[in-house]
């Protein structure tokens, strides 16, 4: 896997994860780039210089600011396990992503998900996109992070994270006003797919659901927009 991106880079070599080695453009001399740089070195990384053209090839976007690290594929949490943690953690806090298929929506809802302190994100095998670079590039690094597990059954997700004491909510059009639902202690929000939104049964198979009042002509908001309104109010309500 390619990370491509000062940020997502520099988040890389916060964890313990192996990198195989970081491609750095030549001739880069702000502050940034260089303290980049020794710290990947610091951290015995193996750092290899090339010229722009180079990182240009390796990434098809080019919008690689000079650095692009290879490592090993992302490696996903077992759900179980994750699910497992949550039921003795009080404020456990969950989302499941329900066919989101946009990997600049996925990519963006990681980056929501562990800038509020959540503590895991489930997707589904199919009908998702998955942790590729780009999406780890749109993330800012996050998903290094970030507990993400992938499920065959988005239902029976459900079903245990509702097993293990959450409380889930499907952040939808149609429920109860976001605002006046209380969002503390274990809770689990579901977000839908760009056109679909939450799957019918798996609407049913949660506890509730929860809607963003509006005030324009516009009724709906992107995936990722939406669940950090939602995760947000949840983040405010827990701090009171």
């Amino acid at each position: 896997m390619k990370i491509i991106g000062k940020n997502a880079v520099a988040e890389l070599i916060k964890t313990d994860k192996t990198v195989d080695k970081i491609l750095v453009q030549n001739g880069l001399r702000d502050d940034e780039s260089r303290n980049l740089v020794k710290n990947a070195k610091n951290r015995g990384y193996k750092v290899q210089f090339a010229e722009k053209a180079v990182l240009d090839k390796e990434c098809e976007s080019k919008r690689h600011q000079g650095f692009i690290a290879y490592t090993s594929d992302f490696v996903y949490t077992d759900f179980d396990e994750l699910v497992s943690a949550l039921q003795e953690n009080e404020n456990a806090f969950l989302v499941v992503a329900d066919g989101i298929e946009d990997p600049h929506n996925l990519g963006s809802i990681i980056r929501v998900c562990e800038c509020a302190g959540v503590n895991g994100l489930v997707i589904g095998k199919h009908r998702s996109a998955q942790v590729t670079d780009s999406v780890m590039r749109i993330s800012e690094g996050s998903a290094n992070h970030l507990k993400i597990a992938r499920v065959v059954n988005i239902n029976s997700a459900i079903d245990k994270i509702k097993s293990a004491g959450l409380w889930t909510f499907a952040l939808e059009l149609g429920g109860s006003d976001i605002y006046k639902t209380d969002l503390k202690g274990k809770l689990c929000l579901v977000i839908g797919g760009e056109d679909t939104g939450v799957n019918k049964l798996t609407k049913e198979k949660c506890d509730g659901i929860i809607t963003i009042p509006m005030s324009g002509k516009v009724n709906s908001l992107n995936a990722s927009v939406a669940l950090g309104v939602g995760v947000f109010e949840a983040v405010r309500q827990r701090k009171q």
